[in-house]
């Protein structure tokens, strides 16, 4: 704004020098020539002399009006298209104003953005933190948990086959055991057997004597019967 300003200023202060400089028709016309002294002059001579210089001051009126005229139509056109610039840069200033307050509306917004998505990240990184330590945790109290079932089941394997074997050892010390009862328990029925058998025949043979010699006392025969 304060550039045109000076611009119109110093336009405006050429016009008048324009027309300080077109109103001397006497730069634009030939020297005049010195007129020879005389010491009489002609009155019909002198009548036309000022008829020629009226000629010639109406015409360098009538150069220096359109001269004027021209001058006039190019300051209205100077003011119309500083009149037109000045509503331009009035324009392009508030086009420039509003750009700057979206840019800063912009800018603000962005930041804003920028520093909630920094803090939602900075929250995200530190519960993932805390999330990562509680399952390190977590880790090491898993691991110890299964080394400890891990020793656990290994004793409890050992035992397992310890007991397993105490007991195949037991069965077949009660196998060893159970035969030898059942052996001897043969051998004590069969010696019983034998014994029963023994007396069994013993009684019978007895008994067969006596029925022999009541037969006999009643004059039969065993043999016959």
């Amino acid at each position: 704004m304060a550039t045109h300003s000076a611009t119109s200023a110093k336009q405006q202060r050429l016009i008048p020098v324009c027309w300080s400089v077109n109103l001397q028709p006497q730069a634009n016309m030939p020297p005049k020539r010195k007129a020879k002294k005389t010491t009489k002059k002609n009155p019909e001579k002198r009548e036309n002399d000022l008829e020629a210089k009226y000629r010639r001051s109406v015409l360098d009126v009538a150069i220096l009006k359109d001269h004027i005229a021209l001058q006039y139509e190019s300051v209205k056109k100077i003011q119309s298209s500083r009149i037109d610039l000045r509503r331009h840069i009035r324009h392009t200033e508030q086009k420039l104003q509003h750009e700057r307050q979206d840019h800063r509306d912009v800018n603000s917004d962005l930041s804003r953005q920028y520093k909630t998505m920094q803090t939602e990240l900075t929250n995200k990184v530190k519960r993932m933190e805390k999330e990562v330590s509680q399952m390190s945790e977590e880790l090491v109290l898993c691991q110890k948990e299964l080394s400890k079932e891990k020793r656990e089941r290994e004793q409890l394997e050992w035992e397992k086959d310890a007991t397993i074997a105490d007991l195949k050892h037991k069965l077949e010390n009660m196998e060893t055991d159970y035969e030898k009862i059942l052996h001897e328990n043969l051998d004590s029925l069969t010696s019983q057997l034998a014994v029963a058998q023994q007396e069994w025949e013993d009684k019978s043979t007895t008994i067969h004597q006596n029925y022999k010699e009541l037969l006999s006392e009643c004059g039969l025969n065993a043999r016959h019967i």
